[in-house]
């Protein structure tokens, strides 16, 4: 078949090349002038299966209140006047119910686990580089209550397969040397020993290229400005989709044989224009690089500070600092009180670590939903399908989403115990 992708990020381009793998005859279509250029480009570089948990959880609505008002708060709602994200916040509250919380982290394990595992097997048949480190993850207490709390935590993941332990302070001492620098403030850590870490953004940019080379075009600086529909054929279908290059004065309607749409945040109003409401919202999402070269304190292992939802990793001579979440509309301009926070707290535990003077700031917009739950599978035409509402796991479910996606559009199960959309996701019987 013929396969339209619409979006170049790590989720479009994985799909892409696990499509061009099953044989179809591929296009992805994307605004900017390369892959990965905009939530793809400087997230926490995590592949962090071990924190396959929603936001929303049974104690979250008190915690949300607390943060509300509080302008460097983790996860900052800006009330608008807005009915999307009404919608989206009463959804969310759902959520947060116990057993919806459950069900959630089972759907985010068992999607996380075959990613990471898709992630490794791409990787060893390419040898695709992307300054991917194989030290796991730990998440730090500095909160004596929050180090209380991980053992609890940490139980309930074993439940759905996830290896994160509890350690102590001298345990993730000798794991991680730079936590020295935090002194008598670090209570304690969790450790899951099979996470990694990597560069999404040069990742999507090899990954591309290898794509590429296999047939896939890619269409770049070419805005996506229509889908046209024919609602009189039995069932309904897309027909095709209207594209304009950049510097051309014409329109162009590209026809195929399925649509894939891997637009993130900005799935939801494409979508609308043709009737198709999604549950997916932006969480604008900030980081900052800082240069580590001539410095000595930069952490090897990826670290997430759970206090402040913070995460550090390496990227090659680099430290990417990321967190936050602000859920405020699509606006991506940056707040300058949450990138200096992210400086603050870094400065503050690991003085040593890199030249926090010149950091490179940069925001995306996380496509967030209520569940945090990625909506992968069939939409209501009958050949357009969807692989967006990643959230802040975009990297981490990223291959497994693109193997997964590919298979059903090729009309096959896949592998992997999901929730797809208008779709039966459980895994085949093995023989």
């Amino acid at each position: 078949m013929k396969v339209i992708v619409l979006g170049a990020g790590v989720i479009g381009v994985c799909s892409a090349w696990y499509l061009s793998k099953l044989g179809h005859d591929v296009v992805v279509v994307d605004r900017q002038s390369a892959a990965g250029l905009e939530t793809s480009f400087a997230n926490g570089a995590q592949v962090s299966v071990s924190q396959s948990e929603p936001w929303a959880t049974p104690s979250a609505p008190m915690k949300v209140i607390k943060w509300l008002f509080k302008e460097d708060a983790p996860l900052l709602l800006r009330p608008q006047l807005d009915w999307q994200q009404l919608s989206w916040g009463l959804e969310f509250l759902i959520e947060c119910l116990p057993s919806r919380y459950r069900f959630n982290i089972q759907q985010m394990v068992n999607l996380g686990l075959y990613s990471r595992e898709s992630l490794q097997a791409l990787r060893a048949e390419t040898g695709i580089e992307y300054n991917h480190l194989t030290c796991g993850i730990m998440q730090f207490y500095t909160e004596e209550s929050d180090y209380a709390g991980a053992a609890e935590a940490c139980a309930l993941l074993s439940q759905y397969g996830i290896e994160r332990h509890v350690i102590s302070r001298e345990e993730a001492l000798r794991i991680e040397p730079a936590l020295a620098s935090l002194g008598q403030k670090l209570r304690g850590a969790s450790y899951a020993q099979t996470d990694e870490s990597g560069d999404a953004f040069q990742f999507t940019q090899n990954l591309s290229k290898l794509a590429a080379a296999r047939g896939v075009k890619f269409m770049y600086d070419t805005s996506i400005e229509a889908l046209r529909v024919d609602k009189s054929a039995e069932p309904a279908r897309v027909s095709s989709v209207v594209v304009k290059q950049r510097g051309c004065v014409s329109y162009e309607a590209m026809s195929a044989d399925a649509y894939v749409v891997c637009l993130g945040s900005y799935s939801t109003p494409m979508l609308k224009t043709i009737g198709v409401s999604i549950p997916v919202y932006p969480a604008k999402g900030y980081s900052a690089t800082l240069i580590t070269e001539g410095f000595s304190g930069a952490p090897q292992v990826s670290l997430t500070d759970e206090a402040m939802k913070i995460v550090f990793s390496r990227v090659g001579d680099r430290m990417r600092i990321a967190g936050t979440a602000e859920l405020a509309g699509y606006s991506t301009e940056l707040n300058m009180v949450r990138c200096e926070a992210l400086i603050k707290r870094a400065r503050e535990l690991f003085p040593n670590a890199a030249d926090y003077d010149r950091p490179q700031y940069w925001t995306g917009l996380r496509p967030s939903t209520p569940s945090n739950r990625p909506l992968i599978g069939r939409a209501n035409y009958s050949n357009l399908f969807l692989n967006t509402g990643h959230g802040t796991l975009g990297w981490t479910e990223g291959p497994g989403s693109g193997r997964a996606l590919a298979d059903l559009v090729s009309g096959k199960v896949p592998e992997v115990d999901y929730r797809f959309l208008n779709v039966d996701g459980r895994k085949p019987p093995t023989a």
